[in-house]
């Protein structure tokens, strides 16, 4: 179970890098590593998510997502900081967190071997 978690928080650091790369890729090298990162990170969320809760494990794909790319915006690419932008990912970080706590071993029973 832990080995298909750290698989999803991989898939969820891809993501991180393929949604800065739509935005900030400018040659063939940049699209390409951008196309590889959105690849490798739906497949490995594909793998992950075969013994785990499916709503858990893409919550916490998207919300690994979606807080990475805004600080990253914000400490990289300069990003105006709003404070009430912080906070609303610092929510969503608590309620992945939430979802994760209670998720069980007993959640997804029968999955996919």
């Amino acid at each position: 179970m832990k080995r298909d978690w750290c698989i999803v928080s991989l898939a969820g650091l891809l993501e991180i890098g393929w949604v800065i790369g739509l935005n900030h890729s400018y040659n063939w090298w940049t699209w390409g590593l951008t196309l590889c990162a959105i690849y490798f990170s739906m497949h490995l969320l594909i793998i992950g998510s075969r013994r785990l809760p499916v709503g858990t494990t893409y919550a916490v794909f998207t919300g690994m997502g979606t807080s990475g790319t805004v600080i990253l915006e914000i400490i990289v690419f300069g990003e105006p900081f709003q404070l009430v932008k912080v906070l609303l990912i610092l929510v969503l970080v608590c309620g992945v967190i939430g979802l994760l706590t209670i998720t069980g071993d007993n959640d997804k029973e029968g999955g996919h071997a």
